[in-house]
């Protein structure tokens, strides 16, 4: 006669909501859940907790543990801390988990944690549509996205600073000509509409403006330059494929940069299917009963990478005319309306996509390219 509980498995299961200020754990084994809040990044407590629930639920003090908690600002750092205690950890893609079509639906990070738990049930049982688990880099992998990150957010910062000087010279009347290149020289000699002088402080407050993006622009240069020092001296896998795109006339430092980096440098595809999804540029049908509709592409993956793959893909046209891909896209989209050229574009970029990971992973070189 077997005398084992009815509640005793092998394995606990734990889910993490987390804040900024605090932790909601959920701990599940059998049909039992028991729930603790603890402060925020408190590892001990955390172990503490783990121990505990292990006691409560009647496992014994080295039963596997396998935890999960949704991608989001804490980023990877918990994953690491996890697995170097023996802990097995998923992180969950929070736009891939299921949630009710209810007009209005409860929603509290109890729920949620409760929520969690029942997900990573079904994922270890063997529903991996259930989820997506997202792919965590190694420590080396996710520093090297940080560069070609702050570049993105200096030119952002470096256009609001423009904006705004230019704004505060067309509030006063003051035509704007050309670049602000040599700004800081004519602030004396500028004239108002009525041939004053610049009030002292719109004109204190230009100069600060025009300090912070100078200070910018340089900070970008430096940036800019230790890439171009990595692209010649490649350092890691990212900086090898980075190099190796911009071998391809039309892709320069900054599509190649981003897709090495943070697409093809550590990331594993299979199969030409998986790089499009990753990307968020596959399809997606409508067909349910005597409606079919095309609802356009999933957006599901890096809204960056869409991004720089569309622009890339306008670039191909004008620079590699010749390929295989430039001319199937003027062959169908060519002589159509904006729009329909418009649409092309998306489905010349996944194409482009499946084109250059072929390239970096296997060396098969996009037909017709030209190749430096």
């Amino acid at each position: 006669m077997n005398n084992t509980p009815a509640h005793s498995v092998d394995k606990l299961l734990v889910a993490m909501e987390l804040s900024n200020s605090k932790w909601l754990l959920a701990f599940h084994a059998g049909d039992k859940i028991r729930r603790k809040s603890i402060d925020a990044r408190d590892r001990k407590w955390f172990l503490k907790e783990l121990a505990l629930a292990k006691e409560k639920l009647g496992l014994p003090p080295d039963a596997p543990v396998t935890n999960c908690y949704e991608a989001g600002r804490d980023g990877f750092w918990i994953h690491r801390w996890l697995e170097s205690e023996g802990i097995e950890n998923l992180i969950l893609d929070p736009a891939s988990i299921e949630v009710p079509r209810r007009k209005r639906r409860a929603k509290t990070d109890r729920l949620d944690v409760e929520s969690l738990i029942g997900l990573l049930k079904r994922y270890l049982g063997g529903d991996h549509k259930a989820c997506s688990v997202v792919k965590v880099p190694s420590p080396d992998e996710e520093d090297a996205m940080r560069t070609g990150r702050e570049l993105e957010r200096m030119k952002k910062e470096c256009n609001m600073h423009t904006n705004r000087i230019k704004g505060l010279l067309v509030l006063h009347g003051i035509p704007i000509k050309g670049t602000l290149r040599g700004l800081r020289k004519r602030l004396d000699s500028i004239r108002l509409w009525d041939g004053s002088e610049l009030p002292p402080n719109i004109k204190a407050e230009l100069e600060r403006e025009l300090d912070r993006l100078e200070l910018l622009l340089g900070q970008r240069r430096a940036l800019k330059a230790e890439r171009k020092t990595r692209l010649e001296n490649p350092q890691s896998e990212g900086d090898r494929k980075a190099a190796e795109l911009t071998r391809l006339r039309g892709v320069g430092m900054e599509s190649a940069w981003p897709l090495a980096q943070e697409f093809f440098g550590w990331r594993e595809f299979r199969n030409r299917r998986q790089v499009g999804a990753l990307a968020g540029l596959t399809p997606t049908p409508y067909d349910s009963g005597n409606s079919r509709i095309e609802q356009g592409i999933s957006k599901a993956g890096s809204g960056r990478i869409r991004r720089i793959m569309v622009e890339l893909s306008w670039s191909w046209l004008k620079f590699q005319p010749q390929s295989k891909l430039a001319q199937w896209y003027e062959e169908r989209y060519g002589i159509g309306s904006k729009r329909s050229r418009r649409i092309g574009i998306v489905a010349l970029a996944r194409k482009l996509l499946v084109a250059l990971w072929k390239f970096v992973e296997f060396g098969e070189v996009p037909e017709g390219a030209i190749v430096s």
